[in-house]
Formats: C-alpha cells, sequence, structure tokens
C-alpha cells in the first residue's frame, strides 16, 4: 500500500508545492484535485491543482518529471460534483468534466480517477436510477475504453438542509453498490472507500471491504467522531452535521488496527490517501499542514515506508 494525501487541504499551494510538501513529510502519493477552474460553492470543492482542459503533452511531461524527481506518485485525479443534480446545467457541466478528468488521467498514464455518482436529492432511489444509466453507463465505457477505473467515493453528500432529504450522492450503502455494478456492468466501475462515512450511518465499516473487495479501487482516511449525546437529543432524522464531527485519522471512532487487518487480508496494495476535513485545523496553512504531518504519523503505524529492492 501507499500512503497519500487528498490535496483539496492545500488550495492555496501550487501543485509543485503541494508535491515537494508530500516529498518532505514522508508521504508517497497525493490525490490530485482537478476541478474546473472556477468559485466553491462548497468546503474542499472548486479546487484545481491540475486543470485538465489545459493538459498538453508539455504539462503532462512537466507533472511526470516533478513526480519522478520528488518521488511521489499521483494515486488518482479527483473531482466530486453532481452529475445528477436537478440542475441540468450544472448536471451537464459535471458529467462532462468529469469525461475530461478520465481522459486527463490517460494522458498521465494514470489509471484512478476518483468521483461521486451523484443524485437528485428530492427523488428516491428507483427515481433517480433511469437518468443515474442514461449518464454514468456511457461515462464507464468511455472510460474503460482508455484504460482507467473509476472510484465512487460512499459519502451520502446529506449534511445540512440543501442537501434534505435524500442527499447529493447516490453510492451510499452495499445494496446500492451491488445494483450499481451490476446495471452499469463493467469492472472499471469501483469504490473509493471511507470508512468514515459509514460510522455515521451506524453501519458496518468492516465487512463492506471483504464483501467488495475486487471494487476497491482507492481508499480515503478519515475519521470521525459520531456524539451519542448530541445523536439521542436531536435523533436520527436529524440533520446529520447536527451529531456527528469529521476527525482526523485516530481521533475518531474507527478503530483503524482493525481496518487496515481487514485491508491486508484482502490482499489491497493501492493508495490510502488522508482526507483532511477536521474544522479543528483549518484556521491556517501551517494548522492544515500540521494535520498532514500528525496523520502520517499516527498512519505509519498501518502502512510501512516501502523498503527499497535488495
Amino acid at each position: 500500500m501507499k500512503l497519500g494525501f487528498v490535496s483539496a487541504i492545500l488550495p492555496d499551494l501550487s501543485l509543485e508545492c503541494v508535491l515537494q510538501f508530500a516529498a518532505e513529510t514522508g508521504y508517497d502519493c497525493v490525490e490530485i484535485m482537478c476541478w474546473p477552474p472556477s468559485k466553491a460553492e462548497r468546503r474542499y470543492a472548486g479546487i484545481t491543482h491540475i486543470d485538465v482542459e489545459q493538459l498538453d503533452d508539455s504539462h503532462v511531461a512537466r507533472i511526470n518529471s516533478l513526480c519522478g524527481e520528488l518521488g511521489v506518485a499521483i494515486s488518482g485525479l479527483g473531482y466530486y460534483p453532481n452529475a445528477l443534480s436537478p440542475d441540468e446545467a450544472e448536471a451537464k457541466l459535471s458529467a462532462n468534466h468529469i469525461r475530461s478528468v478520465i481522459d486527463g488521467a490517460a494522458s498521465l498514464g494514470l489509471s484512478r480517477v476518483n468521483t461521486f455518482i451523484g443524485r437528485d436529492w428530492t427523488k428516491s432511489i428507483d427515481d433517480n436510477w433511469p437518468r443515474l444509466l442514461e449518464t454514468w453507463k456511457p461515462l464507464i465505457e468511455h472510460a474503460e475504453s482508455v484504460g482507467v477505473y473509476v472510484g465512487i467515493e460512499n459519502c451520502p453528500m446529506l449534511f445540512t438542509e440543501d442537501e434534505w432529504p435524500g442527499g447529493k450522492n447516490i453510492a451510499t450503502s452495499p445494496q446500492i453498490w451491488r445494483r450499481l455494478f451490476s446495471d452499469v456492468g463493467s469492472d472499471y466501475l469501483g469504490l473509493n472507500y471511507d470508512p468514515s462515512h459509514m460510522i455515521w450511518q451506524q453501519m458496518d465499516y468492516l465487512q463492506p471491504m471483504h464483501d467488495f473487495k475486487d471494487r476497491m479501487f482507492h481508499v480515503h482516511a478519515k475519521d470521525v467522531r459520531l456524539d451519542q449525546d448530541k445523536l439521542n437529543d436531536v435523533g436520527i432524522l436529524a440533520h446529520p452535521n447536527q451529531y456527528h464531527i469529521p476527525k482526523l485519522p485516530g481521533m475518531g471512532d474507527v478503530d483503524w488496527g482493525k481496518f487496515f487487518s481487514i485491508l491486508t487480508d484482502t490482499g489491497y496494495q493501492g493508495a490510502v490517501c488522508v482526507e483532511v476535513e477536521d474544522r479543528a485545523y483549518e484556521g491556517s496553512l501551517n494548522e492544515r499542514k500540521a494535520a498532514l504531518i500528525q496523520s502520517h504519523t499516527f498512519l505509519r503505524n498501518f502502512v510501512p515506508k516501502a523498503l527499497p529492492d535488495g
């Protein structure tokens, strides 16, 4: 396995500075954010460390050279919009840019793109399904044609009232994953698995790694603290931000020893990338860097640095 982080937490740094920091800190890889250059509409969105629309041969050569010089790989390209938004213009832009990110990954010689399926949060799962297949079957067919695997993060995108009641990402449970993989019908669609999202949904976060071991394309290392007193006060039907808090790995309810015990049993050899969404570390760039240093120190207990051959 390779230990990395998600570049979204360092929006104020250039790609070169992000990779340089990763090298200095001891990370093996980085998941690089590839949003269309724009103003962010939510936290951790709208971040562009690689503009795939401008990715010509010279940019590809420069990026690959930089990674080689610093000894830091790109684990995959990340873009997390809502390609099934009820706003048709937003949905079309999102789907088109997902396709561009897939092409960008192929140009860079990468095999991973991470994203959301999306959802019209005002409709049921069944009512979303025809549009889901209309949008995603062509995208995955294209990804397969260029050799890029698409990992869907299992975040419900259901935190506050503007995402209520269904959330903005439909791929949230094993039942839905099985239906998704069956109906899309391609081995190039899988998971970018984050255990923290299972915990606040009060679901088993270990068993899916066994059940979907062949679909584990990428992993996010994020923790979460479920505040039972708050949950007791507001109830499970409240907006989820009222009773849970994202935390750095080791500071929440994920048992990382058990997590990596199962993950290694499955034979997973991919990237595990820290995703920082802990507000306690967001006050400044130095605090966000400190969050990544602390996470690296903790997770190296489970993902040791690879030894040189021989």
